[in-house]
């Protein structure tokens, strides 16, 4: 495991990048970047499925404010239900980390796999654990998702969205047998496939 202090001495710049949405059956999969500055710390930071919606909102906001930058950039369902959720994933990573602003000297992703990037990139298991900046790009990467989820409520009423954040609850499951597949679900994934 990485220590966060020893990287930040050598690297300076690092971008931290994490995703949310890989397990739900509807929505797009959301990807931030996130370039911490050491000189306005941020505490609390942790995987974003440890901390209560609160929280995650608070800190969101702090992240926001005190990075020195940040972008949230997405992969659609189309390119799910095209690429599979794992390519469509490191895309939406690698559209995040492009959209940064400001350049970081390394790249460090929760998990086994990197995205294609023209700088050095590192995958860490438990990253959203363990390193701030991965943590941070966790957290806010959650929040938008969650966010766009509650207004595609509002534009496919009936599904439960606002709730289960289009994770596959029984109540998903159960409204999608009553109401059918809608333009947001992933028809790649069984439950959803199996409809069709």
């Amino acid at each position: 495991m990485p220590d966060f202090y020893n990287l930040y001495n050598q690297y300076k710049l690092i971008a931290g990048v994490d995703e949310a949405g890989r397990g739900p059956l509807a929505g797009p999969v959301i990807a931030a970047a996130v370039i911490l500055n050491p000189d306005r710390p941020i505490s609390g930071l942790k995987d974003s499925k440890r901390l209560s919606a609160r929280k995650r909102e608070q800190l969101a906001y702090e992240i926001y404010d005190k990075s020195i930058a940040w972008a949230v950039c997405r992969a659609d369902v189309n390119e799910i239900d095209n690429l599979n959720i794992l390519q469509a994933s490191l895309l939406a990573m690698r559209r995040a980390v492009v959209a940064l602003t400001i350049q970081p000297n390394i790249v460090l992703v929760d998990g086994l796999h990197c995205p294609d990037l023209d700088y050095q990139v590192k995958a860490i298991v438990r990253g959203d654990s363990t390193i701030p900046s991965i943590s941070a790009a966790s957290i806010i990467a959650k929040v938008t998702r969650d966010h766009e989820m509650v207004k595609l409520d509002v534009q496919y009423p009936g599904y439960g969205f606002a709730i289960h954040k289009g994770y596959p609850t029984k109540a998903h499951l159960l409204a999608l047998e009553q109401l059918g597949v809608s333009p947001i679900h992933r028809r790649s994934y069984a439950p959803v496939r199996r409809l069709l």
